[in-house]
């Protein structure tokens, strides 16, 4: 299956990008909604399994060619996903030097402890279990939002000299 792009408005090249990997139809269009609803109007390219995500992410597959100097601003990882787990995926983020430092926010329905701590030792920078309640899920995904895509500062936003 190949991803989708969701443009929900502003594409202009300062325009930070977010991956969203989620093989749930259900969560990703919540989560699209939820960022529409909040007027965050950047470019989200949706990864419906692992190995997506990792050729998107490397300029590999059906994203051979990308232009690999637009990473996202932050990647809303999915811990069950088809092809390569969410863990895979993560520990290959940070196994490369183009992709290490890109801030991974793992989001699952798991309660499971043991995941939250590979999540970690793998070297996520957030786990957060999605809510069950469509109106919190909403809110989960506007404050993830606001949090990683404003108030974050990474090398990238340096300021012009």
């Amino acid at each position: 299956m190949e991803g989708r792009m969701a443009n929900l408005g502003n594409s202009g090249s300062d325009s930070k990008v977010i991956l969203l990997i989620e093989d749930n139809i259900d969560d990703e269009r919540l989560t699209l909604r939820a960022l529409r609803r909040n007027n965050i109007m950047n470019e989200v390219v949706v990864a419906c399994d692992g190995q997506e995500a990792i050729d998107y992410l490397f300029g590999s597959g059906s994203y051979a060619g990308r232009d690999m100097n637009v990473m996202p601003a932050v990647v809303m990882l999915d811990l069950k996903l088809p092809r390569l787990s969410g863990l895979e995926v993560l520990k290959r983020i940070r196994e490369d030097s183009r992709t290490k430092r890109l801030p991974v926010v793992v989001l699952t329905s798991s309660e499971d402890e043991q995941q939250i701590e590979q999540a970690y030792a793998q070297g996520a920078n957030s786990f957060i279990q999605k809510p069950t309640d469509p109106g919190e899920f909403s809110e989960m995904v506007l404050q993830l939002a606001m949090y990683w895509l404003l108030l974050n500062r990474t090398t990238a936003d340096r300021m012009p000299v």
